[in-house]
């Protein structure tokens, strides 16, 4: 078998949709002779943790290398499950550590990380290193360790880096040393693999050395063994369910779905009295304000943050999936990893979104509603549109053959043959 060293600060039990890329290409990777071993952080504060992903890592035999180190968050909060903490202090707390820690606040656990890999290459062979960013600090330390081992690097964008969607620089020279570093990341690294082509090809515009080749796209997915026995959860009645499954940060929001579906409640009362609105994973205060200033409580359920395989029963148990991104140009290149697992159910989808990437592959999906992302009166005919649909048995199929193309075994398949390849021409 080959060897592939993985950085991933995010890994399970760590929970919610930014480990999970990861996750699926280690547990298949061993199915095409490569033996991934993970390094990544120990027990820390987090929002979310999942001990049944961590079996399943277990249960494919993946190695698991932990370390902590200082960070932040450790400082404010016990190693255990936090809330999120309001869009205010979260806005406010990311700013401050933007400002101080360059590229990320990982840099500790990302030095101390390193040292561990350079005694672990002394005395085991590797054939590759993997780094999967953001942090984008473990792309800064990890790379420095090609010239020292001589070891091909391979560095796994999930978001972007220099553009990033909430990327904050507060002086010009913050901008100048991001990109700086990035630079020199992509010197060192022999492939990049990043998750749309809007990616790279901001890459390709914003660092001229790097030709097209250079740069290989594997999507976000889903696993199909994830929805293999799943059974849905019971209907408790014959009205439609409109599921949003996964957090809220950042200016993402229920607030102008909410809105839109009191004008609903106002306009149309036999329609929203035949919709409920669930949402799964952390609802935070000030969402619940929301629906309480609006009167809503009769339509929306919270249901919490649930395991992974939880959230996939509910997913499969709705009638129709609901995200949204706010309206932002900083939004164009972005694909949340939830997508996948909506198209892997089948279920209609209604997304109010932004033009970009994730627009673009909501429609190639065919059974979606776009609206635009703060357009009450978009949003609200478009609940009326699938409301009817929904009462008369017709709401659209989606692709199969699109969907098929984000099976996780597929996508792990598409990263060995860059591994490979690479491994050829050398």
């Amino acid at each position: 078998m080959f060897k592939v060293l993985v950085i991933a600060y995010y890994y399970p039990p760590l929970g919610l949709s930014g480990v999970q890329r990861t996750l699926k290409f280690t547990k298949y990777l061993s199915q095409y002779n490569w033996q991934p071993t993970v390094i990544t952080t120990g027990k820390i504060s987090y929002f979310a943790h999942d001990e049944q992903m961590l079996k399943e890592a277990e249960n494919s035999n993946v190695r698991i290398i932990r370390t902590e180190a200082i960070a932040p968050g450790s400082l404010f909060f016990r190693k255990s499950t936090i809330k999120m903490p309001s869009s205010f202090i979260q806005g406010l707390f990311t700013r401050i550590s933007k400002t101080f820690f360059i590229p990320d606040n990982k840099i500790f656990w990302a030095k101390k990380a390193s040292k561990i890999a350079s005694k672990l290459l002394k005395s085991e062979k590797f054939d590759a290193i993997f780094i999967t960013i953001p942090p984008f600090s473990s792309a800064v330390a990890f790379t420095k360790l090609k010239a020292k081992f001589d070891i091909p690097i391979f560095v796994d964008y999930r978001d972007a880096w220099l553009t990033n969607q909430f990327r904050f620089y507060p002086t010009p020279i913050h901008r100048y040393l991001h990109k700086k570093l990035e630079y020199n990341v992509l010197r060192k690294t022999d492939r990049v693999i990043v998750v749309n082509r809007n990616i790279k090809e901001e890459l390709l515009t914003n660092y001229q050395f790097l030709k097209f080749r250079d740069i290989d796209i594997i999507p976000h997915g889903y696993d199909p063994e994830d929805f293999e026995n799943l059974n849905p959860y019971p209907k408790e009645n014959n009205k439609m369910v409109i599921l949003y499954a996964g957090s809220f940060y950042e200016g993402i929001t229920p607030k102008y779905l909410l809105k839109a579906f009191k004008l609903l409640t106002i306009e149309r009362p036999d329609v929203a009295s035949n919709i409920e609105l669930h949402f799964v994973g952390q609802f935070k205060r000030e969402n619940l304000k929301i629906v309480q200033n609006l009167k809503l409580e009769k339509f929306v359920k919270e249901i919490g943050y649930l395991t992974h395989l939880d959230t996939l029963r509910r997913i499969i148990s709705s009638d129709i999936l609901w995200l949204m991104l706010p309206k932002s140009a900083r939004m164009y290149n972005v694909t949340p990893g939830k997508i996948f697992e909506y198209f892997a159910s089948g279920k209609p989808i209604f997304a109010n979104l932004p033009e970009g990437v994730a627009k673009s592959t909501i429609t190639e999906y065919k059974a979606s509603f776009v609206s635009e992302s703060e357009n009450l009166e978009e949003i609200k005919n478009t609940l009326i549109k699938s409301h009817d649909l929904y009462i008369e048995n017709k709401l659209p199929i989606p692709d199969d053959e699109f969907i098929n193309r984000f099976d996780r075994s597929k996508l792990t398949e598409q990263l060995v043959k860059i591994f490979q390849f690479y491994l050829k021409t050398e």
